[in-house]
């Protein structure tokens, strides 16, 4: 099944404001890591890696924004998916109680919408794709 039929909602994100989202994201999670730590050094950690991998995933797609554009759009859309986990990572860094992990549940829940709305064959449709 097609990625943009998995969620039947108006797809009114396009590749430009997926990227730009993206990078909000891991500037987002970096600021996270760095007013957790020393404070909740579990917290810091999560949101280091997840600021890293957003950061890495953004610069290595082929979509305005992209750096080196190694990876297809469609496939970041499947590794987003993976990245709205996140929200498990309270639980499995041992902070899920707490209200630093308000933070970590409400962006999987902003990713979920996200990767909803995004158009994902958006860059075929623009031709920016060959």
């Amino acid at each position: 099944m097609d990625i943009n039929e998995m969620i039947p909602v108006p797809k009114t994100i396009s590749p430009a404001k997926h990227a730009m989202l993206d990078y909000g994201v891991a500037a987002t999670f970096l600021s996270m890591g760095f007013r957790f730590k020393g404070r909740n050094n579990a917290a810091a950690a999560l949101a280091f890696i997840n600021g890293g991998m957003v950061l890495g995933m953004s610069m290595a797609t082929d979509y305005p924004g992209g750096v080196w554009k190694k990876i297809s759009f469609q496939t970041h859309g499947v590794l987003d998916m993976v990245q709205a986990l996140a929200g498990f990572g309270p639980l499995l860094f041992g902070f899920a109680g707490s209200g630093d992990a308000k933070p970590f549940y409400a962006q999987a829940a902003s990713e979920v919408g996200v990767i909803a709305s995004t158009d994902w064959d958006g860059m075929e449709r623009t031709g920016a794709v060959a």
